[in-house]
């Protein structure tokens, strides 16, 4: 029995021994297998960094002096706005304080002056690691030193999605080589003027001025602290927006003081208890604009939109220099900011209006105004022209109750629409019109020019919400909640909108996302250029026949005469939205959205509060202003007339030239009626002579159903079921001309 337990005890020894040879062998190759690809990753690694590195672009002293900033241009590529336009004030070394100098080494690369290389290599490895693996998301990002920031400042872009292994390597390689052609002090010199400091400010002595109105050798610690903190992120830590941020980073950049030896703990202490808005100068010291061919008043609400549309493309205009062309025309925003700021009277001072001018031919836009009487200030202020959703009255009814009409149920100009006593399809009441009174059967021209509610709404309820929906879709107008049939005669929409959903009626139903950017080029020399983004909307039939009635609004009994042009050939519509419903409560919302081939302006005046009302003369401005920026416009670049399409045919009906498309059912009966074929195919809108008479309009034409086929009249189409009132829907009007 003992020899047997002593042979089971040799076996497992053996095994054992077996064993542990064994796991040490794999150990072994585990190790020299890792030491070798490590190796390798290492060779390929740096193999890879001096290629990259090979292809960095040269760098000058030029470069390194050279004041960053990005340049827009107008479309007649005339410089309209640097950001950071400011009079930038190059400080010279002993010019910048030795705290500021300790603050911003402290809290951005602590090792500045023992780096000899420029770089930190651990820094490289953690970008290649990252970039390999792919660790790092959309890019690689921070971590560089001031050397290689001043670098990027210098002659790379520092979007998010460049901070690639390559770009890094490049970073690195100039920053080596620039470190041994200059001292630390010019280095840090470079990078304290080129710096961006939020506001359009650039550079540390300009930002003392902006922000305290004092020379930097003037700054308190906390002072100079909350400077320091800035360049990490200019608009996070902003002191006249964040205060909060602002002192959280000031704070910071004491602590890293502190740490540094720079200062003591008391002197952190004392100056965390200053205030950051304390001896803030609101009119930014000695700063001064300058380097642009017109005056930043007059540019701003454009310039700021110019701005949001880069940031959408990946572009970063504060930190990057870069010359961006656009497609403003200065000559039309100069007239435009001219006649709102004192060319037109308004009621009032307080009177706001926002102004959209779009090109019909591609989306561009041309002019922007974003409000009235703005402090001199102001700098990329509230945009009216594209922030401000107003009701928009009657401007609505093309765009979601006829254009719609036209388009599904192929109604022809003359359609019977019945104009008399009507409840709210989806809410309690009757639909009233400024006149509170109704016209009986009229025609879908007459209902339109005229501007009124209840044919609206018909034409809204035949072709139903859904399709409506559908068509503003492409009109590229929308909203998250469902639309009511309230908003047949008013959405909550901006200028902007308005004025490219128009330019859809305009050239022949084509929707262009309006842009404001042709080009950018990049300061390593890289140009990407942006076109026109369109999408049929309707057909040219529908937009044709829409345009032929509008038309209407600025003759005869329109509702917008004040606004009609001699010789131009324009088309638009009006809009009002009174306070409360009634006719006697004051006007909210005056719009005027119009046409040529060549511009669409809508235009919108209000008081800010939307419970402030105009007078009816004072809601005229809407007209005035519209008027003279379009005759301003077609003077320049007039417009000829629209021309009937294949799709159309054209009759004559007591007189009045009206559109159908052609596979519409023009009956016997109906031409016995008064009515014939016009003899011209390619009858011009030009041709046109609107009758507005509402007993003529019903007399002239057969019987037809609400589908657009011969059977019923109008006023017998079967009523709207009484319902609830939405809350969601925006103010409606009573006078909505």
């Amino acid at each position: 029995m003992k020899s047997n337990n002593q042979s089971d005890w040799r076996q497992k020894l053996r095994a054992t021994g077996h064993y542990l040879r064994t796991n040490k062998l794999f150990w072994k190759r585990f190790f020299q297998w890792s030491a070798g690809i490590i190796t390798l990753l290492l060779i390929g690694g740096i193999t890879l960094f001096f290629f990259y590195a090979s292809s960095a672009p040269s760098i000058t002293q030029d470069d390194l002096k050279a004041q960053t900033g990005t340049v827009i241009l107008d479309a007649d590529n005339r410089i309209v706005s640097r950001l950071g336009a400011q009079k930038r004030q190059y400080a010279n070394s002993s010019e910048l304080p030795k705290s500021l100098k300790n603050a911003v080494v402290s809290v951005e690369d602590h090792n500045f002056y023992h780096e000899k290389l420029g770089v930190s290599p651990s820094r490289i490895m953690k970008a290649a690691v990252s970039n390999v693996f792919n660790l790092g998301g959309e890019g690689l990002q921070g971590g560089s030193t001031i050397t290689q920031q001043l670098i990027k400042l210098s002659v790379f872009s520092t979007a998010r999605s460049d901070q690639t292994f390559k770009r890094k390597a490049q970073e690195a390689w100039l920053a080596y080589n620039i470190s041994k052609r200059f001292s630390k002090d010019q280095i840090l010199t470079y990078y304290l003027n080129k710096v961006y400091m939020g506001n359009g400010v650039y550079g540390m002595k300009t930002a003392a001025q902006y922000y305290y109105g004092k020379d930097l050798d003037q700054l308190s610690l906390a002072e100079t602290a909350l400077l320091a903190g800035i360049p990490q992120s200019p608009s996070v830590y902003n002191p006249l927006s964040n205060t909060k941020l602002a002192k959280e980073r000031r704070d910071i950049v004491l602590d890293a003081m502190v740490k540094n030896n720079y200062i003591s703990s008391s002197q952190a202490a004392q100056a965390k208890q200053v205030s950051v808005t304390a001896n803030l100068d609101k009119s930014h010291g000695n700063v001064e604009s300058s380097g642009s061919e017109v005056d930043s008043q007059v540019v701003d609400p454009y310039v700021k939109e110019v701005i949001n549309e880069l940031v959408s493309k990946g572009y970063n205009p504060t930190t990057n220099s870069l010359r961006v062309h656009t497609n403003l025309d200065t000559e039309a925003q100069q007239h435009l900011y001219d006649e709102a700021n004192g060319g037109i009277g308004f009621e009032s001072s307080n009177l706001q209006a926002g102004v959209a001018v779009v090109d019909p031919h591609n989306g561009q836009v041309v002019a922007m105004l974003g409000g009235r009487n703005l402090p001199k200030n102001t700098v990329y202020g509230y945009n009216r022209a594209t922030q401000s959703f107003r009701s928009s009255g009657s401007t609505a009814k093309p765009m979601m109750d006829y254009g719609p009409a036209i388009e599904y149920l192929h109604w022809p100009t003359f359609k019977v629409v019945a104009d008399t006593p009507m409840q709210w399809p989806d809410a309690g009441g009757l639909i009233r019109d400024f006149d509170n009174s109704y016209e009986g059967n009229i025609s879908m021209r007459t209902a339109l020019v005229e501007s009124r509610n209840v044919p609206a709404i018909r034409a809204l309820q035949a072709v139903g919400i859904d399709k409506a929906t559908e068509f503003l879709k492409g009109l590229g107008i929308s909203q998250k909640k469902p639309y009511h049939y309230q908003n047949g005669i008013a959405l909550n929409v901006s200028p902007l909108q308005e004025a490219a959903a128009y330019a859809a009626f305009a050239n022949g139903g084509i929707y262009y996302k309006p842009y404001y950017v042709t080009s950018v080029t990049t300061q390593e020399g890289t140009t990407k250029t942006f076109a026109k983004q369109g999408k049929r909307a309707m057909s040219k039939g529908t937009a044709f026949m829409i345009t032929n009635m509008l038309q209407g609004v600025f003759s005869g009994n329109g509702s917008g005469t004040e606004a009609y042009l001699s010789g131009v050939n324009q088309a638009g519509k009006t809009g009002t939205t009174n306070a409360d419903g009634g006719n006697q409560a004051g006007i909210l919302d005056s719009w005027l959205t119009g046409y040529t081939k060549n511009y669409a302006v809508s235009v919108w005046t209000g008081y800010d509060n939307n419970k402030t009302t105009m007078s009816d003369s004072g809601a005229n401005g809407a007209k005035y202003l519209y008027k003279s920026i379009m005759r301003f416009l077609d003077n320049r670049n007039h417009a000829s007339n629209w021309t009937m399409p294949s799709d159309l045919e054209a009759v004559h009906v007591q007189g009045v030239t009206q559109y159908m498309f052609v596979d519409y059912p023009f009956s016997i009966e109906y031409a016995s009626g008064g009515a014939k074929k016009s003899s011209s195919s390619n009858s011009s809108s030009s041709s046109s002579s609107y009758s507005s008479s509402s007993s003529s309009s019903s007399s002239m034409m057969m019987s037809q159903s609400s589908n657009g086929q011969p059977g019923q009249t109008g006023g017998n189409e079967p009523q709207p079921q009484q319902g609830q009132q939405s809350s969601q829907a925006p103010q409606t009007n009573q006078q909505n001309p």
